[in-house]
């Protein structure tokens, strides 16, 4: 028991230090409300746009990955981190976004497990399909699968998080009109 302390106490001092506290030392806190509610006004919006993507994914693989996420959260995520990950790093992390409000992950990285996502540009049956899955978190009241990095999540967690994900993917969106 005691080396598992060690060895925690090892690792959650390395993610303080290394990414943690960059995360904190950035200091620009995003003031969107983090909500079900705002991520599908915001989706709208997007919509109502002529969208480009400057990134390695279209809109439809975006929207597409954050629907899975979101699904993924009411009916099990294929594939997990270790726990001994998820009950240090990943808690740690999700700690760290959900104070500052914001997250970042690799942008073109799809879940683990998942299937890969191609590159379709009919981008409309991938909008309801983002929109329908927030939809259906709303009103879900069965059990909450574990986020394959970030371990238990409680029902407010898992939508801080729906929302933080899908905006840190905005960032490589550009509008046209």
């Amino acid at each position: 028991m005691k080396r598992r302390n060690v060895v925690l106490g090892i690792l959650g001092s390395g993610v303080i230090a290394g990414t943690g506290g960059a995360l904190w030392l950035a200091d620009s806190s995003n003031e969107r409300p983090l909500t079900i509610d705002a991520a599908l006004v915001t989706l709208d919006r997007l919509m109502e746009q002529e969208p480009i993507t400057l990134g390695d994914w279209n809109l439809y693989q975006i929207l597409t990955h954050c629907a899975q996420s979101v699904e993924y959260s009411m009916s099990g995520f294929p594939e997990h981190k270790p726990a001994i990950f998820k009950n240090t790093v990943g808690a740690l992390a999700f700690s760290v976004f959900s104070q500052k409000g914001e997250m970042t992950h690799g942008l073109n990285e799809i879940i683990p497990g998942a299937p890969s996502i191609p590159k379709i540009e009919e981008t409309s049956s991938a909008y309801a399909r983002f929109k329908d899955s927030m939809i259906s978190f709303q009103s879900y009241s069965g059990t909450l699968a574990q986020h394959f990095a970030y371990g238990e999540l409680a029902k407010l967690e898992y939508e801080r998080a729906h929302a933080m994900h899908f905006y840190n993917h905005l960032l490589e969106i550009q509008l046209t009109s």
